[in-house]
This record gives C-alpha cells, sequence and structure tokens, in this order.
C-alpha cells in the first residue's frame, strides 16, 4: 500500500527522504524521479527537495539531480 502525503506530514517525508539519501549515499535523483520513488505529488515533492537544498543536506546537479551536499562535486 502506497502512502500519500496526505498520511504524512512534510517533516516525517523529510526524515524519510533523508534516511533514504543516507542510506544510499550515491543517490542521485531528477525531481521526477524523486516524485515517482516517493509517490509525493509535485508540490510537496518541491517543497521537500527546495527545503532540503536550502539546508545544505541536498544540492542540485548541473544535470537538474539531486545529490547529497556532502558528497563529490
Amino acid at each position: 500500500m502506497l502512502t500519500t502525503p496526505h498520511d504524512v506530514d512534510l517533516h516525517d517525508w523529510e526524515q524519510l527522504i533523508r534516511a533514504e539519501y543516507q542510506e544510499i549515499p550515491g543517490l542521485c535523483l531528477t525531481r521526477r524521479q524523486a516524485q515517482r520513488l516517493w509517490n509525493l505529488d509535485p508540490d510537496t515533492c518541491d517543497t521537500l527537495l527546495e527545503e532540503m537544498v536550502a539546508e545544505h543536506f541536498l544540492r542540485l546537479t548541473p544535470t537538474d539531480r539531486y545529490v547529497r551536499a556532502d558528497i563529490g562535486q
């Protein structure tokens, strides 16, 4: 059964996404891939990714992929 953003608040989603990126340090996702992976609507996905970029947990690469900010350049 898939969980929707309405079932879990944004903080819980952020914790889940952080855990995924910590478990798989090389994770490299486009916005659309992240949206599909976590079954998020576009606005919720954008909000979460932008927040994690602002917190310097993730960074957006020149090829529009989200990766951990502390790994590689």
